[in-house]
């Protein structure tokens, strides 16, 4: 998959997991069970594709240290969030109800270290690189000015109301529409070299 592709996979794989944990919900509690696991698989193959995505943005933003700093930040949370659903999955294979999900996710979250790592701290690098990059991008008139904007609608959204994660995630398709039309001129405007001719 190109990083074009990626740019508009990866929002709507956001909304899948918003539009699914939303139906799961639906019975009163989520989890465990088909829903659950595949609302989180969603996410994880979001995850995947915001790794080249991070990367082609500080290309976009010309390599700067900052740019790199923030690629790099938004990679380690990254990393982090995936520890965290890839739990959420084992813990939802192995518990029969959800209240027997929250017994395990205690079991987790007390050892020393985890809840920072996993989940209160490190993953909110994640969300900070994203609007970080991009504000760096509007900031050199890469994007439009509105796109930081929506890109921090995508990411305030879920903390008032986790079931506006698929209204966050069609902020965030919205901005990276820009984003993959760019990348991909970058591609199209690149010189040929004289092993791709050959190759040709």
């Amino acid at each position: 998959m190109n990083v074009r592709t990626a740019f508009v996979a990866a929002p709507l794989l956001v909304f899948a997991y918003g539009v699914i944990r939303i139906l799961d919900g639906l019975d009163g509690s989520r989890g465990p069970g088909l829903a659950w696991t595949a609302g989180h698989l969603a996410f994880l193959a979001a995850l995947a594709l915001f790794v080249p995505i991070f990367w082609e943005m500080r290309r976009m933003a010309g390599r700067k240290a900052v740019a790199t700093v923030s690629a790099a930040l938004g990679t380690a949370g990254l990393l982090a969030l995936t520890a965290q659903f890839a739990i959420d999955i084992v813990i939802g294979f192995m518990s029969a109800d959800h209240d027997a999900m929250g017994v395990l996710f205690d079991r987790v979250q007390a050892v020393p270290g985890v809840s920072f790592v996993v989940y209160d701290g490190v993953p909110l690098l994640f969300f900070a690189a994203q609007f970080a990059l991009v504000l760096q991008l509007a900031v050199a008139g890469r994007v439009r000015a509105w796109t930081p904007v929506l890109v921090m609608a995508d990411l305030l959204l879920p903390f008032f109301e986790k079931d506006l994660i698929p209204l966050g995630a069609l902020f965030l398709l919205v901005s990276f529409a820009p984003l993959a039309r760019r990348s991909v001129a970058a591609v199209s405007t690149a010189p040929t070299t004289p092993a791709a001719a050959v190759s040709r």
